[in-house]
């Protein structure tokens, strides 16, 4: 299970937060949610997305795919001072601090400005506190955009009607649409921008370290060694370690050694494992050797890291 696999479907992944979001002129939302991860497709109209001091146009079809925790604004005009304010737990004021919650919702997941309006947003946001979703946007930068027909409109267009929709069960469908849609659109972005992918998911986009990673994320477990990947890749040790290095930014050891802690990391949220059968299952053969390799990672023990969480 790759990290983004892993973010959507692991023991500490959470619903998406999903809404149809409509807005008549003049508008501009500055999001302080801190989630680590939210994608916002154009549906209709046009908007500008500012971060950072970077500053994207968005128009219909476009995917921008936001990476937290620090905030954004969406604007119809980017000189425009931001009159709603997103806070955490998804809860909007105006700058001032009043509650706009009540006057801005219009019906099953529709939030805005008005009923209906020029600019149409579909917003999907990740919140999770996991280790692996830090890999999963470390991964990213600031702003990925992916422009309007790479990824298929009909999906689009599917969880468009899905989210307005109330029916029994409409929340799991959307869930699973809104992670179709982040994944193809991560894919999407990386395809077209092999120079700017970093960690594993540019290893994504070249074929021999993909099937490395593939490896390392499939069995964990298994006790690799260089050696033995390159056995398996018909290639010398050196040319994947040059090759892994240059691809990833770290050599394939120590990818290895960083995606075990961070399934371990995961694993130690479930009080039914103990620590031995954590250590078996992300390839160590001992819990000293767990702890030695973990507490060189995360700074504290396997035990106190767990007390931590639980607490």
């Amino acid at each position: 299970m790759d990290p983004l696999s892993h973010l959507l479907d692991g023991p500490r992944a959470r619903r998406a937060f999903a809404l149809r979001v409509v807005m008549s002129p003049e508008w501009s939302i500055e999001v302080q949610d801190r989630a680590p991860l939210t994608i916002l497709t154009m549906m209709s109209g046009r908007a500008w997305l500012t971060a950072d001091d970077e500053r994207f146009r968005l128009d219909p079809g476009d995917i921008a795919i936001v990476r937290g925790p620090e905030p954004y604004t969406v604007t119809d005009d980017p000189s425009r001072a931001p009159d709603v304010i997103i806070h955490p737990g998804q809860r909007c004021t105006s700058p001032e601090g009043e509650d706009l919650s009540p006057s801005m919702s219009h019906g099953v997941r529709t939030w805005g400005s008005a009923p209906t309006g020029e600019t149409t947003m579909l917003l999907g946001t990740y919140e999770s506190d996991a280790q692996i979703g830090a890999a999963v946007t470390a991964a990213l930068p600031r702003i990925a955009i992916v422009p309007a027909g790479v990824v298929n409109p009909s999906l689009i267009a599917f969880l468009e009607g899905e989210i307005t929709t109330d029916a029994p069960g409409q929340g799991s469908t959307i869930d699973r649409l809104l992670d179709v849609l982040l994944v193809h659109s991560i894919r999407a972005w990386a395809r077209l921008h092999p120079d700017i992918a970093q960690g594993w998911l540019a290893g994504t986009t070249d074929p021999m370290i993909s099937q490395v990673l593939r490896f390392f994320h499939e069995s964990p477990s298994a006790p690799w060694s260089l050696d033995a990947l390159a056995q398996r890749l018909a290639v010398s040790r050196a040319t994947l370690a040059s090759r892994f290095r240059t691809v990833v930014g770290e050599p394939p050891m120590s990818y290895l050694t960083n995606w075990r802690m961070l399934l371990a990391s995961e694993l130690l949220a479930d009080p039914r494992l103990t620590t031995a059968q954590i250590a078996a299952q992300v390839g160590y053969g001992s819990p000293f050797a767990l702890s030695t390799a973990f507490k060189r990672r995360f700074h504290v023990s396997p035990t106190a890291y767990r007390n931590h969480a639980e607490g």
